[in-house]
């Protein structure tokens, strides 16, 4: 895993002035994509493939991710924000056209049927979410369910293509990374007051909070103590780490699962990140 250079090779494709000058991108998905590559790079049928094939998925991710920041409302006119909206559409289309043009120069139209199905199901989970969400029928558990579909969809696309054992551990280590990947950041959003709307912990309350607080937190009336007060109240936190850590352990187990060894050592680096974060959780829990 030595060889993986996805975010190297993806700037060619990603920076241009016209578009680091005016807006900003989503990121690449950075541990998920590892995880891709790693996966193909020990695969027998694809290994010489890897790089094209992350490569593309992570092309195609950001096209969906760009489109996403794009706001559904126009209340802005100013010519800079109007530009930036302009920007992000035009963005994601192009990610996505280069996903279709490397894969079609390199003959691998199988792969372009996967992933254009992959993102079908992506766009499915997503209006399954947004429509919950404008009915105010959405739970917090089904928020998160939702959200690690949309995000894990894409990545399952490669199932039929792996061989072996790879495929059928596969669909359940992208399930237990993803959820990984969503919990931490619905952890950091607990944090913000922007950020914290339409949130696990607002969908919570939402569902289960008092008359009053449910009240507070649909005008938008809360500051950050009030916040602070509320993520206390309900144990936002609390619950949120104890999925995170029980993801994580099954995680772990699952990847001991893989061969060879170095396909298992390697995924386990890779999730690094979230085995400090349970470690840094369970300090502060004892404090």
């Amino acid at each position: 895993m030595s060889g993986y250079r996805i975010p190297e090779i993806a700037k060619q494709y990603t920076n241009y002035d016209m578009i680091m000058n005016h807006t900003s991108l989503p990121d690449i998905p950075e541990i998920r994509t590892r995880v891709l590559f790693a996966f193909l790079e020990q695969d027998e049928g694809i290994g010489a493939s890897s790089e094209l094939y992350t490569l593309v998925s992570s092309l195609l991710q950001m096209g969906m991710d760009t489109h996403d920041t794009v706001s559904i409302h126009n209340d802005n006119k100013e010519k800079t924000a109007s530009l930036e909206r302009q920007l992000r559409v035009l963005a994601g289309d192009y990610f996505s056209s280069r996903f279709y043009q490397l894969l079609s120069n390199s003959g691998d139209i199988e792969l372009i049927k996967l992933l254009s199905g992959g993102t079908c199901e992506v766009n499915r989970s997503k209006m399954m979410l947004y429509m919950k969400m404008k009915n105010g029928r959405l739970t917090a558990a089904e928020y998160l369910q939702l959200s690690v579909q949309v995000r894990s969809q894409l990545l399952l696309s490669f199932n039929s293509l792996l061989t072996g054992r790879n495929q059928i551990l596969w669909p359940g280590l992208v399930q237990l990374v993803t959820s990984c990947e969503v919990i931490l950041e619905e952890l950091f959003r607990l944090d913000s007051i922007q950020d914290f709307h339409e949130g696990y912990g607002y969908w919570h309350i939402i569902h289960k909070g008092s008359r009053e607080d449910r009240k507070g937190l649909q005008n938008k009336d809360w500051d950050f103590t009030k916040l602070r007060a509320m993520v206390h109240k309900y144990r936002l936190t609390s619950m949120l780490n104890e999925q995170f850590e029980s993801n994580y352990e099954a995680l772990c187990t699952k990847v001991h699962d893989c061969l060879p060894d170095t396909l298992a050592a390697g995924l386990l680096q890779i999730v690094e990140p979230f085995r400090r974060y349970v470690a840094k959780s369970q300090v502060l829990n004892e404090i």
